[in-house]
């Protein structure tokens, strides 16, 4: 496979964005599934890697992107192999402020007028000066960004359940410290395969205490088991993907009762072999149950498509008309940590777009 500049932020969104109804770009939106260095651009990773004398494998270069699956712990060991070496360009302050920079534009260009970043501080930290530093660090690069682009920009700060649930401990007092700052949720991230869900509630407890939202990853590649206990457990107020959930009809129909908002990746979902192809995606069963969906791309630089791909795959596979791509924006809008007021602006915004002709 040739290789995909991906200069543009409209990276493999292609024609369809624009056409069979209205304009997908001037919808406005929230993009609340979205990992930091995931984020990159694949012409940035590439310039960095070569910046740094970082050898890059040629799925990450030249095959770009690469064939995923997280079927097993096997595919997933490859899969973080990646990610870890895509993080490991980001050598310097200027590396992390364009990355930042170049992801707000990305979604400035694509119609989202908020951003919640995700971000595990400690697999940054040693290489920054630690983690409160780095934490510093990408908060003033998300204001800088902000300003630079009219985008709102947030973070969530996210635990590694492949790790011991101590070190969740700290990385949620330490999301504690710059909550009302910036730090808006905190989540727990990596293979649901590993650690155990009810281990990490007292760091989410803590994290709770400090008025920051609970953002877990939860109900993918274990089923609706994972996203229960997130919902006993952690008090999840959004799930990262809880996709299957729809496997489980009374767990699907609590979480449309409590209004939990699902962060789901179709994009991700086919690339980590939890659905074979986009249509076998439940987005419509989703939608079906009353659940509240925010559309997220997770890991662009993996998976080769960012935000508004999966609002162009939502109409184009699953076939939402352009009154049920609006209430998709409208669940991202309303599920956002950002102020009343924005949202209440935004949700009209939605409406004036959905009132103009296609």
């Amino acid at each position: 496979m040739e290789p995909v500049d991906d200069a543009s932020p409209a990276v493999s969104t292609g024609p369809a964005a624009t056409t069979s109804g209205r304009d997908l770009r001037a919808l406005p939106k929230a993009h609340l599934h979205l990992h930091f260095t995931g984020s990159m651009r694949h012409s940035t990773l590439l310039d960095l890697a070569d910046e740094h004398d970082v050898r890059l494998p040629d799925s990450l270069r030249n095959e770009w992107p690469p064939q995923l699956s997280a079927a097993d712990e096997k595919g997933w060991f490859r899969f973080q192999r990646l990610y870890d070496l895509a993080r490991s360009v980001l050598r310097t302050e200027a590396d992390v402020r364009r990355l930042m920079r170049e992801a707000a534009e990305d979604e400035a260009a694509e119609g989202s007028r908020w951003l919640e970043i995700q971000v595990d501080p400690s697999g940054y930290g040693a290489r920054f000066g630690g983690i409160t530093a780095f934490t510093d660090l990408v908060l003033d690069a998300a204001r800088v960004a902000s300003e630079h682009t009219g985008v709102g920009i947030a973070v969530v700060i996210a635990a590694n359940r492949t790790k011991h649930p101590l070190d969740a401990r700290t990385l949620a007092r330490l999301a504690a410290k710059y909550a009302g700052r910036g730090v808006v949720g905190f989540g727990l991230s990596n293979d649901e395969r590993r650690g155990t869900i009810h281990d990490f509630a007292p760091a989410f407890s803590i994290a709770h205490r400090a008025g920051l939202l609970s953002v877990p990853h939860g109900g993918e590649l274990l089923g609706p088991d994972s996203a229960r206990s997130c919902l006993n457990d952690l008090r999840a107020r959004r799930l990262g993907h809880g996709i299957r959930a729809t496997e489980d009809p009374a767990l699907l129909e609590r979480i449309a009762g409590e209004e939990v908002t699902l962060e789901v990746c179709p994009a991700s979902n086919v690339s980590l072999g939890v659905y074979p192809t986009s249509a076998d995606v439940p987005l419509r069963t989703l939608l079906a149950a009353g659940v509240p969906v925010a559309l997220g791309a997770d890991d662009p630089l993996l998976f080769g498509s960012r935000l508004l791909a999966q609002y162009t795959t939502a109409r184009a596979t699953h076939g939402l008309d352009d009154a049920e791509l609006a209430a998709l924006a409208r669940g991202s809008i309303h599920g956002s940590s950002a102020p009343p007021e924005l949202r209440k602006q935004w949700a009209e915004e939605v409406e004036d777009w959905l009132a103009t002709t296609p």
